[in-house]
Formats: structure tokens, sequence, C-alpha cells
């Protein structure tokens, strides 16, 4: 089960974070990066990729902090706690301790009309679900691949489609999920994860607001 999240759309996972080049190059991989650790506990060598990020030590917005904690968080795991941090979390007995699926935090269920709009959507961008594979699209690491995908894939996608991609099918509740999982009990390296997570949630929605123009307003220029 805990493979299954990264095998939802038909590509496979990015796992290299950069921290130089291009801004798209940078966003893609830190959505690549989350999804891949909420795929499944990271591989030893992610982790030792994490404990080596050398955040800008000029910049103190708190995304750059929570780059620092994730370095330390990483520094400090093992592979064997992963494992029982990523179990206790997302899949315990019968169910984890943070649920990682759109339809439960919009609705308070699982396999609901959002998710039925998100396959509407991910048909029309082309995106398939694989065979065999077992959760549902609107787990966070599926959302996250996505948005990587539409970023960074051989075809990129306007910004105006990947800010409505993300403003449908993210904005509105994973910021909660990542705060959730700072707050998880189990959470320890994944504390570091949700915090990383949630500020870059937070930086994304402000980007999308300045570079989309709000719904009914006139773009600079236009006549009066």
């Amino acid at each position: 089960m805990p493979e299954a999240a990264r095998n939802i759309i038909a590509r496979e996972a990015v796992t290299v974070v950069t921290v130089a080049g291009d801004e798209d190059r940078i966003r893609g991989n830190v959505y690549a990066l989350l999804g891949h650790l909420l795929a499944a506990p990271p591989e030893s060598d992610v982790l030792a990729m994490l404990a080596a990020i050398d955040a800008a030590p000029s910049d103190e917005s708190l995304l750059t902090a929570s780059w620092t904690m994730l370095a330390d968080a990483a520094g400090r795991a093992s592979r064997e706690s992963l494992k029982d941090e990523y179990l206790a979390l997302f899949v315990g007995l019968g169910r984890g301790e943070v649920l990682p699926y759109g339809s439960w935090y919009l609705t308070g269920f699982l396999m609901e009309q959002p998710l039925a709009r998100l396959r509407s959507d991910l048909a029309e961008l082309g995106i398939e679900r694989q065979e065999g594979v077992k959760e549902p699209e609107d787990h966070a690491a599926a959302l996250c691949d996505v948005m990587a995908l539409l970023i960074t894939g051989d075809d990129p996608a306007p910004v105006a489609l990947q800010s409505r991609f993300f403003a449908t099918h993210m904005e509105p509740w994973m910021g909660r999920f990542f705060r959730d999982l700072q707050q998880a009990p189990s959470a320890r390296f994944y504390r570091a994860v949700g915090q990383l997570g949630e500020q870059f949630m937070n930086v994304e929605t402000r980007a999308f607001g300045m570079s989309i123009p709000a719904a009914g307003t006139r773009a600079p220029g236009a006549d009066a």
C-alpha cells in the first residue's frame, strides 16, 4: 500500500530536488519531492540528499526555515524508523493518523464528488490512472506528482492551467493536511515534511494570485 500512490499517474515520480536553476524547475522538483515523500518512506539516498541541503543563510523566510528543518530531520532519521513512522501516519490498523485524501478533507468521506471532478480534469489533461493501483487519485502524493508534471513535463502546461488545477484540487485542503501532519502524534521526520509542504503551498497560493488576474477585474492597460 505505501508504494501505491507513487503510481497513480502514468509516469515515474521524480525524486531529485535542485537548489539552483530556473524557478519553474525548482517548483516542479519541490512538488516531485513532496509527492515522493508522501508516497512512501524515503530511501537512504534520498535522506542523504535532503541532509545535505544548505538553505540560503541570508533568507529568513519561513520556507527557507522549513528546508533547514527538513535537512536536520533527514540527518537524524533512519530508513527503519521512517518505515514505522510512515505506517503509523498513513496506514495504521484500519487507518492512519492522517488521511491524505482530498475527498476526506473536503467532505468528510472518501471517494466523494471532489474525486469525481478530479478524475474528469485528469482525463482532460490526458493523465491516466495505472492499472492495478488501489489508491484514489486524490491522494496528496498523486496531486503533487500531477503538479510536477504540469510544470516540468515534456509539454509544460500554461500558468493559467496550473493555477486552475491548484486552486480546484489542492489549495482548498492541502494546507490543512500539512498542518495536521505536523501535529500527528507519530510525526518526527514527517513533521518537517508537513512544515515544508505548508509553507510551499502558501508560496504557491500567493504566486498564483499575483500571476493570474482575479475573475472580473480589469487587466492593467485595459480601456476604461
